[in-house]
């Protein structure tokens, strides 16, 4: 085991302003490729992610092409259809309800034990894997920005659809559509307001 540091290095304010104050979601694309080695370089960050026990649940689909955009794009909401039309990419992040059969790996030091107890308990299985899935998209999202590329999250699309054209016959369970590019001409919303700390934080 490695000697723990005293401090933690922290990012200066251009990485602060890239990964939170200045990112913004995207709603219009520029044309610009976004490469394989890109989108792997995106998974090699999020993969990092805090899960519970190291489950690791997330799964990503990366639809790129003209056929994979046509298979999608019905089974989004009308309105964010053109989002993804010009987005370079779209990844459908899903969550693998059967994410306990890999915990005696992930996991050593009480997979075994795990596993089996989550086998028999589907509505645990499914908790843990919605959730620490959620935690993953978070740091996904993060990447996506880390990279130097812009992300645009949604949830408006019909989920048992996209699970039937792309995920039927597996475990995996589609939980956002994330498109991914360059910032077009005027991509953004006006930025909208934050709530103001005496509202959201508590001392104890």
């Amino acid at each position: 085991m490695t000697a723990t540091q005293t401090r933690l290095p922290e990012l200066d304010e251009t990485g602060r302003a890239t990964l939170f104050t200045a990112a913004r979601t995207v709603n219009n694309f520029a044309p610009t490729p976004v490469t394989d080695e890109e989108l792997r370089a995106i998974w090699d960050l999020a993969r990092w992610s805090p899960s519970a026990a190291n489950s690791q649940p997330l799964r990503v689909l990366f639809v790129r092409t003209e056929e994979g955009k046509a298979r999608l794009l019905p089974h989004l909401a009308e309105g964010n259809r053109p989002k993804t039309e010009k987005a370079p990419v779209a990844a459908v992040l899903a969550h693998d309800v059967d994410f306990h059969q890999h915990l005696p790996r992930v996991f050593p030091m009480n997979g075994e034990a795990m596993r089996a107890g989550l086998g028999q308990d589907e509505a645990a299985r499914a908790g843990m894997s919605s959730y620490s899935a959620a935690l993953q998209t978070g740091v996904f999202l993060l990447a996506v920005r880390a990279v130097g590329l812009a992300a645009g999250p949604m949830n408006g699309f019909d989920h048992a659809g996209v699970d039937a054209e792309f995920f039927a016959g597996t475990n995996w369970r589609s939980q956002l559509v994330v498109n991914i590019g360059h910032p077009g001409v005027d991509p953004y919303f006006d930025r909208l307001p934050r709530l103001e700390d005496e509202e959201v934080l508590a001392w104890a």
